[in-house]
């Protein structure tokens, strides 16, 4: 399922409301960055109904970014630029984009993607340490030759229309644009650690909770299905927090 599906097998559904399952539909419900996207007033409606669609004995497995780990190393950071070390100071300054700029951007990508464009490659070991396959796709899409020419520019009338405009016009077109964005799903509304998100996970009547690595599980064959580790045993989202419960009999 997704708000806006990359290929037809995937269901377009709208996680804000009900799933379009019956109860105790599947052996297994797994959702990746997804849970930290869905407002705090909404996540436990929303994990209930994950938990209602589980079957009882089946498995809930949550991914999400981790909160905890990417304190603790910010913290590491901190120090190690604060005494010195070479290449703390923008290691530091990465730590930082993480635990702030998905929640407080404005446009698509944020300040993130601009490091990502510009990132010298003294730092990449460290960064695709926390991002995984997805940071080096990026990255690699960014320095891909794109099409010949120059790139368009913006029409000269309309810039001159935009400095035109009176300020209360401006500032509302600019509210009602970064409104449309922070609503569209992109930014985190919350973020989670072991101690939050299994609390959560026992609300909804879960039991057996546990931290899991992205290798293992109590699902049969999980490694084979390739969500969050690949067959060179690459990790997608090394940032992630993982956590599986079981449904408990009512």
């Amino acid at each position: 399922m997704d708000l806006q599906p990359a290929s037809a097998e995937v269901r377009k559904v709208d996680l804000s409301l009900a799933l379009p399952y019956p109860d105790e539909s599947f052996a297994v419900v797994y959702h990746s960055n997804v849970l930290e996207h869905i407002r705090p007033g909404r996540a436990e409606d929303f994990m209930r109904e994950c938990a209602r669609i589980c079957r009882t004995g089946g498995i809930l497995r949550v991914a999400v970014p981790d909160l905890e780990q990417i304190c603790r190393l910010y913290l590491a950071k901190l120090e190690e630029a604060i005494q010195g070390k070479p290449g703390a100071r923008e290691e530091r300054a990465w730590m930082l984009l993480e635990l702030v700029d998905q929640m407080t951007r404005e446009t698509s990508g944020g300040a993130m993607g601009d490091w990502l464009k510009k990132m010298p490659p003294s730092l990449e070991n460290f960064v695709f340490s926390r991002i995984g396959n997805e940071g080096r796709d990026f990255v690699r899409n960014q320095r891909a030759p794109g099409p010949s020419g120059s790139a368009p520019t913006e029409n000269w009338w309309k810039r001159l229309r935009k400095l035109w405009l009176p300020e209360r016009i401006r500032l509302r077109r600019q509210a009602e644009s970064i409104g449309r964005f922070r609503l569209a799903g992109e930014v985190h509304q919350w973020m989670y650690d072991r101690f939050s998100l299994g609390e959560l996970m026992e609300l909804v009547g879960l039991v057996e909770i546990k931290v899991a690595a992205p290798g293992e599980s109590r699902i049969s064959g999980w490694r084979g299905f390739g969500l969050e580790i690949d067959q060179d045993g690459l990790v997608h989202k090394p940032d992630s927090l993982i956590m599986e419960g079981v449904k408990k009999q009512d």
